[in-house]
């Protein structure tokens, strides 16, 4: 099945499937040397679990591959002994992870919000001596999920996003799916100038899932070869920390090596597009 690729790509496409052993082909709008593929989790573990082998994927095409995380993972201890040390342990876990996979650190930003905490952070406000905040996610004199992320958006400038799909259980999920894509209406526009110069277009956006189905059928699959798949597995492994680490483990050998993704277009309300519905 596999020839000169480490990986197969499949999209969905008027109820035709398209496939090929290169993401060019695949992938619309490729980019070419100029391909940026932004990953966003809330939590550490959340990419090399849901999108591991599209990550890989990214990494074996050349692009240049990010990894974004959200939250500190505080509230992620299994033993009542690692209450007070975990964040600083699911950092270590996840550099490891990441390491194993091929990124590089310095592609692997930590944004640091209190785990659990994400609907208190929604937004963006300015920090003054009447709000308070940890430090580690203050930018440019402001805080928030949305401060953070139009700020990374602007900073990295992605030609694709892969980030959690809103349906998923976990609340920290949902929101971080929900300010990603209101942090990528400001961060191709003129608000907030102190956070970067604007998006000259929107990137690509593409919802991966890491514990439930998504809203709609999936439109795309990656499957890869052992070699990847053995990489994903042994990023996840990483994660010691996490006790429940093994059930997701075998959950993921059930699957195999593939993933689904679903591709997400990027509207703005144009009212005339309903008048057909009247008449």
């Amino acid at each position: 099945m596999f020839t000169n690729s480490n990986v197969l790509y499949d999209r969905r496409v008027n109820n035709l499937v398209e496939r090929a052993g290169e993401a060019r082909i695949i992938f619309p709008s490729w980019k070419g040397k100029e391909e940026c593929w932004l990953f966003l989790a809330a939590h550490d573990d959340d990419i090399v679990t849901g999108a591991g082998l599209t990550l890989l994927a990214g990494l074996e095409e050349k692009a240049d591959v990010h990894a974004v995380i959200t939250a500190n993972g505080n509230m992620g201890y299994c033993r009542p002994e690692y209450r007070e040390s975990i964040a600083s342990i699911r950092r270590e876990e996840a550099l490891k992870s990441f390491r194993l996979l091929g990124l590089d650190q310095e592609k692997v930003h930590f944004l640091d919000f209190d785990d659990c905490s994400f609907y208190l952070q929604a937004g963006r406000r300015l920090v003054s001596d009447s709000f308070a905040s940890s430090a580690n996610t203050v930018i440019a004199g402001a805080t928030g999920l949305q401060n953070s992320y139009t700020w990374i958006l602007r900073k990295v400038r992605p030609t694709r996003v892969f980030f959690p799909t809103p349906t998923d259980i976990h609340p920290d999920h949902q929101l971080a799916a929900r300010e990603m894509i209101i942090s990528l209406f400001h961060a191709q526009g003129d608000i907030w100038p102190e956070l970067g110069p604007k998006l000259e277009e929107i990137p690509l956006l593409y919802e991966y899932s890491t514990y439930s189905d998504f809203a709609t059928q999936p439109t795309m699959r990656i499957r890869a070869t052992d070699t990847l798949w053995k990489k994903k597995l042994a990023g996840i492994k990483a994660y010691k920390s996490q006790e429940q680490i093994e059930m997701l483990i075998e959950l993921q050998k059930k699957s195999g090596a593939q993933e689904y993704l679903r591709e997400v277009q990027f509207d703005i309300l144009e009212p005339h597009k309903y008048d057909r519905l009247f008449g």
